[in-house]
């Protein structure tokens, strides 16, 4: 799947105040990133994302997810649920896919977008809106709770 980009000040707030930003100093980033690797995979374990194995690193703002997933979905939503955390601007999707199926698209939230304006944008049809919310969930918990520089899956019609 490879690398997605995410706005590494936006989204979920898991780390704490000082695992944000990765330390500078190599010795202390040795301590942090496992740290910030656990917390990464409690999130992906606390949504109930499905893999048959997965295994997080970080270095730095960037995280690698390595392991076995059923599907190309299940992939995507853990890369997504990955990225969309306050600190990771980007991930290395390197899942390997049971059943490959073509990748979805990803469309980053702008500002006054909606899941209606954005199916409208994407699908031609402002109704088609819960189909995007239902590929975003567990991540998304109610249609109108999308933020700025969100990265969204957009599944394939």
């Amino acid at each position: 799947m490879g690398i997605l980009s995410f706005f590494k000040g936006v989204g979920e707030k898991i780390f704490h105040k000082e695992q944000v930003a990765a330390p500078a100093d190599p010795a202390q980033a040795e301590k942090v990133e496992p740290v910030r690797a656990q917390a990464l995979l409690d999130h992906v374990k606390q949504l109930g994302l499905a893999y048959n194995s997965l295994t997080i690193k970080t270095k730095g703002d960037t995280v690698t997810i390595t392991g076995s997933v059923k599907s190309q979905e299940d992939a995507e939503k853990i890369a997504l649920a990955v990225g969309n955390v306050e600190g990771v601007s980007a991930v290395d999707n390197q899942l390997q896919v049971d059943q490959p199926t073509p990748e979805g698209k990803f469309y980053t939230v702008k500002s006054g977008d909606t899941l209606s304006k954005i199916s409208k944008e994407v699908y031609g049809d402002p109704m088609k809106y819960g189909i995007i919310f239902e590929a975003n969930k567990p991540m998304l918990k109610s249609p109108d709770l999308i933020y700025p520089d969100q990265v969204l899956r957009i599944p394939q019609l």
